[in-house]
């Protein structure tokens, strides 16, 4: 059964949610895996562990940058959604294929930097930090993508958020994913040229590719 592809566009968050858990109850029911791609307006949504505290600005604040707060089940703490943002939510029924938390995690995060490797970006993963990295490692490292994943009865929902042309100035209202010490950026910001169309087909071409050949 192959995997459906849901090109949703800018969509609020919470109507993408709304998708998103449909479509989670559709897998679980037996209809194919499904990845979501989409982008969001103005929103920073808190996961499980998040700490209040990392949001940075008061309510008045949000009003005058026309931007919404969600507290949802994924994992990890705040981090920021917006317009240039790729936000893709692959929706797979992991317990069907066998395949661990930790096996989906590592081929996601594989994909994105692959993807990534295409458009000429050299990515990377740092130790007991999530999220996807860029720049020299004896450096202060910049982080250009967020993950964040659920597994409810054995199908994956969330998924990740990779900045291709980003407004980088919403990331100064919260301190993103908890970490305060390292600095965000995005395919533009890195002097590379590519839109989102280009990245999220490119990603949906390996990620199916890795994904197929551990199912076989």
């Amino acid at each position: 059964m192959s995997t459906s592809i849901k090109y949703i566009g800018l969509t609020n968050y919470a109507n993408a949610l709304n998708i998103q858990e449909q479509t989670h109850q559709d897998v679980l029911n037996g209809a194919s895996d499904s990845i979501m791609v989409c982008e969001h307006p103005h929103v920073f949504t808190f996961g499980k562990s998040a700490n209040k505290n990392n949001l940075l600005v008061d309510e008045n604040l949000l009003k005058k940058i026309n931007a919404t707060i969600h507290q949802i089940d994924r994992g990890g703490d705040i981090t920021y959604h917006g317009p240039g943002q790729l936000v893709c939510y692959p929706i797979i029924n992991l317990r069907k294929w066998g395949i661990g938390v930790k096996k989906y995690v590592e081929i996601l995060e594989e994909s994105i930097i692959s993807t990534l490797k295409h458009f000429n970006i050299d990515a990377y993963q740092i130790k007991h930090l999530t999220g996807i990295w860029v720049g020299d490692k004896p450096q202060i490292p910049r982080k250009i993508g967020a993950i964040g994943i659920r597994i409810k009865q054995g199908v994956s929902m969330h998924g990740f958020a990779l900045n291709i042309n980003t407004n980088l100035d919403y990331f100064n209202y919260i301190n993103p994913c908890g970490i305060t010490d390292k600095q965000v950026t995005s395919i533009r910001q890195e002097d590379t040229q590519c839109t989102l169309n280009e990245f999220s087909d490119k990603f949906i071409e390996i990620f199916l590719k890795s994904w197929e050949s551990i199912k076989m």
